[in-house]
């Protein structure tokens, strides 16, 4: 008897099909749409609360461009975002930006945006919501339901959530009185 040979492959040919290239092309674009989403989302948000005492004072390096100084019973909350969003929830706060830093700070009190287009501000937030401004050197824009106001180096201006009132001149020493002695 003879043993039969086993069958040759022949060698496979590759044929072409849009409906196999259609497919794959939708599997990479799902793959890669998911990814860019993951990567986009993956940067979590952190917040940090600082809050001073009675008696107390403190100094915040919020980023290595903006340090923020609180008064005596004051408290703020920094978001770590582009730009850097500072809440200022009680008290006075004076912020210090380097010149690397502008555009990138921006201040809520109350429902009160405030925008640092300079380098040295104080801001107070009073009891019933409204605050009060004090710029040292710079500029700074104030967003209100009446508008963008801009207060520049040596003014002052009291604002709440609708409109800027009492914009007027001020001395450096009233700026931020409980940092005289630094």
């Amino acid at each position: 008897m003879q043993k039969s040979k086993p069958p040759t492959k022949l060698p496979h040919t590759f044929v072409f099909s849009w409906r196999r290239f259609f497919m794959h092309c939708a599997i990479i674009s799902i793959g890669v749409f998911f990814g860019l989403l993951s990567w986009y989302i993956s940067k979590p948000q952190t917040t940090r609360f600082y809050q001073t005492n009675a008696e107390q004072y403190q100094s915040i390096a919020a980023t290595p461009h903006i340090e923020i100084f609180l008064d005596m019973n004051s408290a703020v909350s920094v978001a770590d975002n582009e730009p850097v969003k500072i809440e200022l929830l009680k008290g006075n706060a004076y912020f210090e930006t380097d010149e690397d830093a502008l555009n990138e700070l921006e201040v809520k009190v109350g429902d009160a945006l405030i925008r640092d287009i300079g380098t040295r501000f104080r801001v107070s937030m009073l009891k019933d919501g409204s605050g009060n401004i004090a710029v040292e050197e710079g500029q700074v824009e104030i967003h209100v339901a009446s508008g963008m106001h801009l207060i520049s180096a040596g003014e002052q201006a009291d604002f709440n959530k609708l409109h800027v009132t009492e914009h007027r001149l001020i001395t450096e020493i009233n700026i931020a009185p409980w940092r005289v002695g630094e």
